[in-house]
């Protein structure tokens, strides 16, 4: 690896021979991670309806800390005169921080992480001011005040928040983008990465926990010659790992070919992340293309209307990855959420039925124990994941998981 990270390794352990599936180890200086990982994100510096220590008691390696909300509230200086992320919020782990550039071009343009990674369009909301050359000016949902973001701020903030896994500033364009746009955003978000790296340096390449590193955004959009491109770019800079980002398309299968088609371009000596993805089907076909890391709020966000992870592909959930607890066919089912599951709920005994009458007269038991039950799932998910690649069985395990991988 490079002299630029002392403090941090990737080391491939296993491959697929049928995909490009791999498992590895990432160590950092709060700890290891094994690989393939799903990232938790603690996007104010806390999980949605668990403690920190629960996820790690069940099995949790890693967390994601929201740069653009961090910095909002309670502001990084405040995070860094705690010790930093991993030891102000209890968690004691590796760690992970966006660069904040993803909330703030996605709220410029509509609100919603749907207008990046998916094709809904919208008018811009008035929270993104401007975009130049210096950064991006945009407006605090907090209190309406005009904030900068610049690469340069945007890693002294996470240099203060203090992860072990630091972000490039880059510029998400919105599906709707057309090419002559995104050409240019792309050519800035290199002027950007370069000018993050600068600033990486400037600072020693430590944060308030100690050392850092640095991961580069691959983008380029829909478009396989800009994918090419970035991808190029990306090797060729000293970068500690890769992760693929920008608009994903239109549909699932227009990002999982994307992924498939820029993946494989990333040098393999580095961890490859992809950014804000994290449904089972999408975790197993970025596995089969090389894919090291996930972040997603999906696990924590369906919990609270309900949703409980299990198997996709039964007829009892119609093809999505959980069930909707609330639904009046559980108030009967005296079944676990999932049969085998040794998350706090179902190792319990608590029943569907059960969880059901939590959840519709909003007892919060009802939320916490969905949460548990959705990160312990995610754990296991990827436990089964690492051993399917480990004994060279990936597609037949995704095959067993109602996922066919192309």
């Amino acid at each position: 690896m490079s002299a630029r990270y002392p403090a941090h390794r990737f080391t491939v352990t296993a491959r697929d021979p049928a995909t490009r599936a791999r498992t590895g180890v990432i160590e950092t200086p709060h700890g290891r991670i094994e690989t393939p990982a799903f990232i938790l994100c603690a996007t104010r510096g806390a999980l949605k309806a668990a403690t920190m220590q629960e996820a790690r008691a069940i099995g949790a390696s890693i967390v994601l800390g929201n740069t653009y909300h961090l910095m909002l509230a309670p502001g990084p200086e405040r995070i860094a005169r705690a010790g930093g992320f991993a030891r102000w919020t209890g968690w004691g782990g590796p760690t992970l921080t966006d660069s904040g550039g993803f909330q703030i071009f996605s709220m410029g343009h509509g609100g919603v992480a749907a207008e990046i990674k998916g094709n809904r369009s919208s008018t811009p909301a008035p929270t993104l001011v401007r975009i130049e050359e210096a950064g991006a000016t945009f407006r605090s949902y907090l209190d309406g005040s005009i904030r900068e973001l610049s690469p340069e701020t945007s890693l002294a903030f996470q240099a203060a928040i203090g992860a072990d896994l630091v972000v490039v500033l880059d510029e998400c364009t919105p599906f709707h983008a057309d090419r002559d746009y995104v050409e240019r955003a792309l050519a800035r978000t290199f002027r950007w990465s370069r000018r993050s790296l600068a600033a990486f340096d400037a600072a020693e390449g430590r944060g308030s926990a100690g050392p850092q590193a640095l991961i580069g955004i691959a983008g380029g959009h829909v478009h396989e010659d800009l994918r090419r491109v970035a991808a190029e770019f990306v090797n060729g800079e000293d970068f500690f790992g890769h992760a693929i980002g920008d608009s994903l398309g239109g549909t699932r299968a227009e990002m999982h070919a994307i992924v498939a088609f820029q993946a494989p371009l990333l040098r393999p000596d580095r961890p490859i992340h992809l950014l804000g993805i994290g449904q089972i089907a999408d975790i197993w076909h970025g596995v089969a293309q090389g894919i090291d890391s996930f972040d997603c709020v999906h696990p924590t966000r369906i919990a609270r209307h309900g949703g409980a992870l299990v198997r996709p592909g039964t007829e009892e959930t119609g093809g999505r990855d959980h069930l909707n607890l609330r639904n009046a066919r559980f108030r009967d089912d005296q079944r676990p959420i999932e049969e085998g599951c040794d998350c706090p709920a179902c190792a319990s005994g608590l029943s569907r039925a059960y969880l059901h009458h939590l959840l519709r007269v909003d007892e919060l038991a009802g939320l916490l124990l969905v949460t548990r039950h959705n990160i312990r799932f995610m754990v296991r998910l990827m436990a089964e994941v690492r051993a399917a690649i480990a004994a060279g069985r990936v597609r037949e395990t995704a095959a067993a998981w109602g996922v066919t991988l192309g």
